[in-house]
């Protein structure tokens, strides 16, 4: 997709958006998904430790927070105890040893690292997904625990009063909606971000810690080249929030990689440390990737969501992206597809349901009742500014299902793409979501004549499957995969 047909894929996105009014934008999964925010099984002594700091304080308030944003904890034993193997060589080298450490995984696909005061450190599953050996998980790491060993955060304290004003609006105009728990979270989240001083020096106090634990010490440089590979590459998704990322809160720069890699020639040319290749590559076997099976997966044109029991595809050369408050999906001749589901508990008329102001430029002599496999459904168009909207409708047990489609007006292509969609949208049978398997890490040691294309090819349920091998491994331009290195590949094996 070129950089202006992502323009109008954004702007029909924002149309499609605002067609509906806003108290009646729900969450897809919001029923059938609540965020866990309980402290972990096997707590960390972090508050304990520091019952009566402070700091402390600070970070267990937000700490829920954080979880509601970042889709609840990711609990894993396996994943606990390799950041917990890393997190621990690395508070014998800190600033303050004594300081207690409490780290949570978060079930997330951004690719994302951060403190609190009081010694909270997240880090997210995408993140972990996309490092390559211990080492560089432990450069992101020591670089935060370096903000709390540093009481970066009192000065994050200082500037909450600059979000509070911003969440009490958020509160007032959202009420308690999802929209406005993701506004309130998204203003907090703001205190992580630090002055462009604070991360340099984080960055000097991150190598050292590095070295001297042992680890690779130029692995803070390799992974922000990483991180600066995977904001290229999710780039051009239409729907992609890069505010959940790692550059989007820390800032980034070439020289700040060259800085990096001068800090590291303190202890020796590159070469030197332990990277944890192998048992870092034997800790991510099998971790989950991208979606989450609460979320529903994306499977090139098709939606499937396996606890709501839904699936529906799109025609062939649109992109789905699987957001937070809806599923959306751009194609060509600037059409955009919006779906989501909302409660259904007075089980009012399909027809009356569409008339009842949640959608602008509705024109009611449109509405038609019909059944869609075999389901209650109902239809309408709608129009604003310069576009044209299909709206589709459809009952399933105690939720209705939304289907908004967006051309430009007067544009041939919506009767034929909006019946296209609707048509698709099935009732998925037990066994189809018995079957269903969400998108794992899965660890390959390259055979005699593997390739890089080889290698790719077996990754399942992804697009761009090349440009995710070479991200995922960090393959360098011309690299050649070598007979018994590991790699990493995406499947739903």
């Amino acid at each position: 997709m070129t950089a202006p047909d992502r323009s109008r894929s954004r702007i029909a996105m924002a149309i499609l958006c605002g067609a509906l009014v806003l108290s009646g934008c729900q969450t897809l999964g919001e029923d059938v998904y609540v965020t866990s925010v309980k402290p972990s099984d096997t707590p960390q002594t972090a508050e304990k430790a520091g019952a009566s700091d402070p700091r402390t304080r600070i970070g267990a308030n937000e700490h829920p927070r954080i979880i509601a944003t970042y889709g609840g904890e990711f609990s894993d034993a396996k994943t606990e105890r390799l950041v917990a193997r890393i997190v621990g060589a690395l508070t014998l080298v800190s600033e303050n040893p004594q300081q207690a450490y409490r780290i949570t995984v978060l079930n997330s696909p951004a690719v994302n690292a951060f403190a609190l005061p009081g010694g909270f450190l997240y880090v997210t599953r995408g993140l972990l997904a996309l490092a390559n050996d211990a080492s560089e998980v432990a450069a992101v790491l020591s670089h935060e625990m370096a903000h709390v060993t540093a009481n970066h955060g009192l000065e994050r304290q200082r500037r909450e009063k600059e979000v509070e004003l911003a969440g009490q609006v958020a509160e007032e105009l959202f009420s308690n909606s999802i929209a406005g728990r993701q506004v309130i979270a998204r203003g907090k989240l703001s205190l992580a971000a630090f002055s462009r001083n604070q991360e340099l020096q984080a960055d000097v106090i991150g190598v050292r810690m590095l070295g001297e634990a042992g680890y690779d010490p130029y692995a803070a440089a390799r992974f922000l080249d990483s991180m600066n590979a995977n904001q290229r590459f999710t780039a051009i998704e239409p729907g992609a929030d890069a505010s959940l990322d790692f550059l989007a809160s820390h800032p980034n720069a070439p020289q700040r990689v060259e800085l990096a890699k001068s800090h590291a020639r303190a202890f020796g040319p590159e070469g030197v440390g332990d990277r944890g290749r192998d048992f870092y590559l034997d800790g991510i076997d099998g971790l989950l990737f991208g979606d989450s099976p609460n979320e529903g997966y994306v499977r090139g044109t098709e939606f499937l969501h396996p606890v709501l029991g839904v699936r529906f595809s799109v025609p062939s050369g649109f992109r789905i992206d699987n957001n937070a408050d809806a599923v959306l999906a751009t194609g060509p001749g600037d059409l955009a597809i919006r779906f989501d589901g909302v409660t259904d508990n007075g089980r009012q008329s399909l027809t009356k349901y569409i008339a009842s102001g949640w959608v602008t430029g509705l024109d009611e002599s449109s509405i038609k009742e019909t059944r869609i496999n075999d389901l209650p459904a109902a239809t309408a168009r709608a129009s604003a500014d310069r576009w044209d909207f299909d709206i589709t409708v459809i009952r399933l047990k105690d939720r209705i299902y939304r289907f908004l489609t967006a051309a430009p007006r007067g544009s041939d292509a919506l009767s034929v793409t909006a019946s296209a969609v609707r048509a698709g949208f099935k009732k998925m049978p037990a066994s189809e979501i018995k079957a269903l398997e969400p998108l794992r890490i899965r660890i390959v040691t390259v055979a005699q004549g593997d390739t890089l294309g080889t290698l790719a090819a077996r990754m399942r349920g992804v697009e761009r499957k090349v440009e995710l091998f070479r991200l995922l491994n960090a393959v360098a331009p011309g690299e050649v995969m070598v007979p018994g290195q590991r790699v990493k590949i995406v499947t739903d094996r």
